[in-house]
């Protein structure tokens, strides 16, 4: 098939239904006041190329302590151990529901030592970081020197 036919069929896909015939499960969606706290983050655009995250006065307070989090495993690079990825309040295989029903939550994880990759809720604790920088480039939200418990 040649390089231009490829986005048609693509598009013929999705607007046949064919690429959304599963379901959203909201019992699989990870809810708790830690999530809530990371919830309560907003973002200001500047530009097309420039996010940055407003964070209010609860979030302020963890900043730099111990904080905990069980979520779902969503890597950023391939392997089945994983030392940094992004934690999510949805599986990954609901990942094409973003957008639909807002992109979920996700907090940027480093792990002191890999764990292997699961399709289950895992809980993290580690140190949660909040930056200042472009969101576009980096997650504004991460617990570092984290562990699995």
């Amino acid at each position: 098939m040649n390089t231009r036919m490829k986005p048609l069929l693509v598009i013929f896909l999705l607007l046949s239904g064919y690429a959304v015939k599963a379901q959203h499960n909201p019992n699989d969606q990870i809810s708790s006041s830690n999530w809530d706290v990371i919830g309560g983050v907003d973002f200001k655009i500047v530009k097309d190329t420039q996010m940055f995250a407003i964070y209010n006065a609860d979030i302020k307070k963890y900043a730099n302590k111990p904080f905990e989090l069980e979520g779902y495993l969503v890597p950023i690079k391939d392997g089945m151990k994983q030392t940094k990825f992004m934690l999510s309040t949805l599986p990954i295989n609901q990942c094409y529901f973003c957008g639909k029903n807002g992109v979920p939550i996700m907090v940027m994880v480093e792990l002191a030592e890999p764990i292997k990759f699961t399709y289950q809720t895992i809980t993290i604790k580690g140190t949660l970081k909040l930056s200042t920088g472009n969101a576009m480039d980096n997650p504004p939200i991460a617990l570092v020197n984290a562990k699995s418990i």
